[in-house]
């Protein structure tokens, strides 16, 4: 099995991971943590798509795509942070410092795809992207679920586990809570950078 991680240009291959049947029906689209409340909630059916659809076309991919022997395994959500609202004006989640950072906040794998090694490689494509693409550093916000199972509707987040796996380390308590687990704030330094942002 080969697994191959690549921006997320194509449109119709987001729409295999997040189209809903009913082109309709309002579905995330891993827009939530891109748009502040007011937008959230005026972007509805198949609005929803046409913004991912718009996001698709920029030089700037709006994430990475998983590809298992060449179907569409499963989704990373990373940009800079400064283009996610809720996360670049959280109240919750710390900024640490001034540096222009990157967040990874959504990873998806598949039904049918899980468990042969999406996710670890979701993580390293996407820290690829953003390193490519300029990126001094690059957070993710996490459970520290210790072990312990995370309800499947959460699990997007991802463990603080899987992200030490990937050489992130934690550099901050955060007030968020996902699933009933603390979220934290981790980091992978890209560049070389003050010690203050090293975690």
């Amino acid at each position: 099995m080969t697994i191959d991680v690549s921006p997320a240009h194509d449109f119709d291959e987001m729409a295999t991971m997040f189209a809903p049947k009913k082109p309709e029906s309002s579905v995330c689209w891993c827009l939530s943590w891109r748009l502040d409340s007011k937008q959230n909630r005026a972007l509805t059916g198949a609005a929803r798509a046409d913004k991912v659809r718009e996001l698709c076309a920029r030089k700037l991919a709006p994430g990475v795509l998983a590809h298992l022997d060449g179907e569409v395994a499963g989704w990373a959500g990373i940009a800079p942070r400064s283009e996610l609202h809720p996360f670049a004006t959280s109240r919750k989640i710390p900024h640490l410092d001034d540096l222009p950072v990157w967040s990874l906040w959504c990873l998806r794998v598949r039904p049918g795809y899980r468990k042969q090694g999406v996710t670890p490689a979701l993580i390293a494509g996407a820290v690829d992207y953003a390193r490519a693409s300029g990126a001094p550093c690059v957070e993710s916000y996490p459970v520290d679920n210790d072990g312990q199972r995370v309800d499947l509707t959460m699990a997007y987040v991802g463990t603080r586990t899987m992200f030490e796996r990937a050489g992130f380390t934690k550099a901050a308590d955060t007030d968020s809570v996902a699933g009933g687990f603390p979220r934290i704030l981790m980091r992978l330094m890209l560049t070389d950078a003050p010690a203050a942002c090293s975690g």
